[in-house]
């Protein structure tokens, strides 16, 4: 079986968040399945700027980094690749939604007759959802025209009921098939003992629709004992104000950039509690990594980890309903260690790598083999 993944950016470009890392894992699994040949078509861009481009590392399947001239992920070379590309394949995949390759992949697969499954990762989501989304018009308007150019042979990955339920409205209802990502569950590590501080973290993406200014008003109105670790980048306009703010906290605000590797675990090491106040999410796969560290979380019901409640590992709130400054101070009184252990247990038991790469390789067989079922499972 011979599968294609088509992709804006890939790894390394870590810059780009949670779907380069939940991508690579896919295909990381993918490939080492015994009758699977992988291939990846991406783009070179490792961050904001032209001059970034990613430094190709040895992965076992060939990954073709096709160079950005302009944007996120235009990349010309990348679409003299697809005819070629999509004709050799069983199975396209398609990662991405309003970039370049989308419309593309879509109409070349539709005419060679190629199964695509396509995730959008949460861009439709958040369009639907986020009221402050930019340029909703123009991305209605491209889900319209991709929505007539896809091939019948087409299914949606969405990564939890709410993306499904949310996407699919944009989308008249195209089946779908639920595969939530994987999370590698780290050996444990030592914590600092108990000192009366309270040490929030936020990772991901610096962009306002992560909710990071409401989680730093919330700090200015809780006690001196707490303080908040800021890990990730974005915009330099944008992150230039989150600066700004923090060197107002007396230093109980810290921005640290990005981290990846031994620094991350570290960062969740060093942690109580993990504060993702997100107006929209698809996965959030930095929850899965927080409870995956034994860090218990406080996060949105517009996210899909309303589950950390009844598993009694974190808690999940509505932001136009609740303070969070006061929710935090409520589940800092808690007994968070063992909510951690609660949180890291569930991740191994359900959130597995295996379990991940399985449904994805019963997902493309069923697509090679010429049969298209909707698997919400």
């Amino acid at each position: 079986m011979k599968i294609l993944h088509v992709v804006p950016t890939f790894y390394p470009a870590t810059y780009w968040g949670g779907p380069i890392w939940s991508t690579k894992a896919i295909c990381d699994g993918i490939a080492a399945l015994p009758d699977v040949t992988l291939r990846v078509l991406t783009g070179d861009a490792a961050g904001p700027a032209i001059s970034d481009r990613v430094t190709p590392v040895p992965l076992p399947y060939p990954v073709h980094y096709a160079r950005r001239i302009a944007g996120n992920c235009i990349a010309p070379g990348l679409l003299a690749r697809l005819p070629a590309a999509i004709a050799w394949a069983d199975v396209v995949h398609l990662t991405g939604t309003y970039n370049m390759p989308t419309l593309p992949t879509f109409v070349l697969a539709r005419l060679l007759g190629k199964p695509v499954v396509w995730s959008p990762r949460g861009a439709l989501q958040a369009t639907q959802d986020w009221a402050e989304a930019p340029n909703k018009r123009i991305k209605h308007s491209f889900e319209r025209l991709a929505h007539v150019l896809r091939p019948d042979r087409s299914i949606l990955h969405v990564t939890a009921e709410q993306e499904a339920r949310q996407s699919r409205r944009r989308l008249a209802d195209m089946a779908y098939a639920v595969i939530p990502n994987a999370v590698t569950v780290p050996p444990r590590q030592q914590k600092a003992p108990p000192d009366g501080r309270c040490r929030l973290m936020f990772i991901s993406r610096l962009h306002p629709k992560k909710g990071i200014e409401v989680l730093f008003d919330a700090m200015a109105r809780l006690p001196d004992r707490f303080t908040l670790d800021v890990y990730g980048t974005g915009d330099q306009t944008y992150v230039a104000g989150l600066q700004d703010q923090a060197a107002r906290s007396a230093g109980r605000i810290r921005l640290h950039g990005h981290v990846e590797g031994a620094q991350k675990t570290a960062a969740f090491t060093g942690a109580d509690l993990f504060v993702l106040p997100s107006h929209s999410e698809n996965f959030g796969i930095v929850v899965a990594e927080a409870l995956a560290h034994g860090v218990p979380v406080l996060t949105t019901t517009a996210t899909p980890w309303g589950a950390v409640e009844p598993h009694d590992c974190g808690r999940c709130v509505d932001l136009a309903q609740v303070d969070l400054a006061h929710e935090i101070a409520s589940l800092a009184a808690c007994d968070l260690p063992a909510m951690g252990e609660r949180g890291r247990a569930w991740m191994v038991r359900d959130f597995s790598p295996a379990a991940m790469v399985a449904s994805f390789e019963a997902l493309y067989r069923e697509l090679a083999a010429g049969s298209l079922a909707q698997v919400p499972a």
